[in-house]
């Protein structure tokens, strides 16, 4: 406690005076009282005596201290609660509270705007990401404020503030200008780093693992070239998997700006072109070319990336091919799709084919040609062709051939209906004519038949179970059957096409006279008889041809490559050692070392004795769930990479080349 000193009229300042006024402050230098309040936040002087005497001049008449109502201390602070001494004292105590300075006030707004816009770029990225995974278009035609519909992302946007009072506040017109993330720029960026992040885990995912690559490339909506890439791998688990690793922009789909691309992605994402151990493509020639397409590119890079082609593809290709290279052949799918045109125009046509083909079947019901049963009879309608439909040429022709009266019926109503225009009028003449002569029928009947034997593969090919034994056996047999029907299909052929022509009033030629060819001139008609055009120049060689582009489809070397895969599963009887040990030295060289190689043979008969013996393994269905059996039960060690020199190899070789 400080000693006061006295004044003229022995009175000092009081020790007490503190605790009756806090807002003191006492001059030890002066002997003076002062307002620290208002000496920090005083207004200036309004020009009254005595407005600055404890600001300025200070305070020592201790006299005027103890005088009851007129207290100079009393004086001083007013009593208005608005004086200009309460107004300091508020500012002082706003001074003394940290929570109010203006830094504290920054950082809360500051949270506040954070906290805000990481909500609104949430919903912002939960919408891009619902719309991904639901395949559906972000933008709209119109997305301006007035629009009755913004687009699928503004939209959904709106649908989440109008559950969640949070999010409504936060987005949308409740937004900062330049601060709402749903520009197309922000949508994509989020799409790139969501794009990113699914890379990296399928990175993670294949890890040491071989891959194989299959490539499509197709045209977007804007004309521009776009090419998909897909990883398919064995994993950790032993599980087959296929990802779809990337999507790119390619300035044209020549082979070597296919392969730069692939190798582009592949590095981008840690991958090693040299562990690519197969490639798939469409049967383009820019894809699949011997010498210069995207497979003879790929391979130059790793010799071990074979290139296999889809077998149900491969089919589909073949058909198309074939229908196309023979002339006829190709002029009859052109008139087929020319007549199924015209009958399925309109669907008042539709309806009126449909109700021939019902009295067309309940009156050959009556006379005893059909059979009667649940399920049969069924009334269909015209099926058309597509080169990338797979099985729509047998399916076309099979219900030509099916409704072919009715379709006959239909087009005669329509020739002969005065109320269609002329042009319809002459297109039902002119598809008329063509499906009511014998060289229609007869080619008719010959693709029915040689279609039958392929789609039985065709269907085969497409199951999702079926083994690489059965898909060869598959494509053997087919070879077969259309090799029978060419050696002993002609006559029971003709039988079923001369009947067929009686039953519908349709001419039958006399098949030894002389043939008529229109693409030749007169002068260079040859002796060639009806009978032998029909079967020489339409039977064989549509049935040879078919032969032909199966064989170039389905190659030797991928044929081979298969075939010796085949043998891999030690529980059939098609497993074979020297085929395996023939698939590692043939194929596979790189990726055994020669002591693994030298002691695979004697080593895979153990391994056989132990999968057939195993409680789990001897039991599953396919090679692929062996492979996962294998990783469950343990057996599947270590199958990308050795760990000593020394260390037996019976625990990986036979599994690795399995799993190659």
């Amino acid at each position: 406690m400080a000693n006061y000193p006295y004044n003229e009229h022995r009175r000092r300042f009081q020790y007490s005076y503190f605790t009756n006024f806090p807002w003191l402050e006492y001059s030890l230098v002066k002997h003076h009282a002062y307002c620290l309040p208002c000496f920090l936040f005083t207004r200036k002087p309004n020009g009254r005596c005595g407005s600055d005497t404890f600001t300025v001049d200070g305070f020592s008449n201790w006299k005027k201290v103890n005088a009851g109502k007129n207290c100079a201390f009393l004086t001083h602070m007013g009593k208005d609660s608005n004086s200009a001494h309460n107004f300091s004292v508020r500012s002082f105590h706003s001074l003394k509270n940290s929570m109010t300075h203006i830094d504290k006030a920054i950082v809360q707004a500051s949270a506040k705007m954070i906290g805000n816009a990481r909500q609104r770029l949430k919903v912002t990225i939960d919408s891009i990401r619902w719309l991904t995974f639901q395949a559906c278009a972000f933008r709209g035609h119109d997305e301006s404020p007035g629009s009755i519909n913004q687009g699928n992302f503004l939209e959904l946007i709106k649908l989440l503030a109008l559950y969640n009072k949070e999010v409504n506040e936060v987005v949308l017109q409740n937004a900062p200008r330049n601060a709402k993330y749903t520009s197309g720029e922000v949508q994509q960026e989020i799409l790139q780093l969501l794009s990113r992040r699914v890379q990296k885990n399928i990175i993670e995912e294949i890890g040491t693992s071989k891959f194989c690559i299959m490539v499509d490339e197709a045209r977007d909506e804007s004309k521009k070239d776009q090419m998909a890439l897909v990883i398919r791998f064995v994993n950790k688990e032993g599980f087959i998997k296929e990802r779809f690793l990337d999507v790119i922009h390619v300035k044209n789909t020549v082979a070597s700006t296919l392969k730069d691309a692939i190798c582009a992605v592949l590095v981008d994402n840690n991958l090693n072109v040299q562990d690519i151990r197969g490639q798939g493509y469409d049967g383009a020639s820019n894809m699949r070319g011997e010498w210069n397409g995207l497979k003879a590119l790929i391979l130059n890079e790793c010799p071990y990336a074979y290139y296999v082609h889809c077998m149900a593809h491969q089919l589909q290709l073949a058909l198309v091919a074939a229908s196309r290279e023979v002339p006829d052949l190709h002029n009859f799918f052109q008139h087929a799709n020319f007549i199924i045109n015209v009958v399925s125009a309109s669907s008042k046509r539709n309806d009126e084919l449909l109700a021939k083909q019902a009295i067309e079947i309940a009156r050959e019901i009556e006379l005893g040609e059909l059979d009667t049963g649940k399920g049969a009879n069924q009334i269909g309608s015209l099926q058309r062709t597509g080169d990338t439909r797979w099985s729509s040429h047998f399916k076309s022709i099979h219900s030509l051939r099916k409704m072919f009266g009715a379709t006959i019926a239909v087009l005669r109503s329509i020739a002969t209906d005065h109320s269609v225009s002329q042009y319809s009028r002459g297109d039902a003449a002119g598809a008329l004519k063509i499906i009511i002569s014998f060289d229609f029928v007869f080619i008719l009947h010959l693709m029915e038949k040689i279609m039958k034997i392929t789609d039985v593969l065709c269907q085969i090919l497409q199951k999702k179970s079926v083994d690489i034994l059965n898909a060869l056996n598959s494509v053997s047999n087919t070879k077969a059957l259309i090799g029978k029907l060419r050696k002993d299909g002609w006559e029971p052929l003709m039988e079923e096409v001369k009947s067929f022509c009686l039953k519908h009033e349709i001419d039958i030629p006399d098949l030894n006279n002389k043939y008529v060819d229109v693409t030749k001139s007169r002068k260079k008609h040859d002796n060639t008889t009806t009978l032998h055009h029909y079967k020489v120049d339409v039977f064989h060689v549509a049935i040879d041809q078919q032969v032909v582009e199966l064989n170039n489809r389905f190659g030797v070397q991928s044929t081979e490559l298969l075939t010796l895969c085949a043998s891999l599963d030690p529980r059939l009887d098609s497993f074979d050692i020297s085929n395996i040990c023939s698939l590692v030295e043939k194929f596979y060289p790189a990726d055994f070392s020669t002591q693994e190689r030298a002691q695979l043979e004697s080593q895979l008969p153990h391994f056989q004795l132990d999968v057939c013996n195993h409680p789990e393994l001897k039991c599953v269905p396919s090679l692929a769930d062996l492979t996962v059996g294998l990783a469950k039960t343990g057996e599947l060690h270590n199958l990308d990479t050795t760990n000593e020199p020394e260390a037996p190899i019976f625990d990986k070789t036979p599994q690795s080349v399995i799993r190659r």
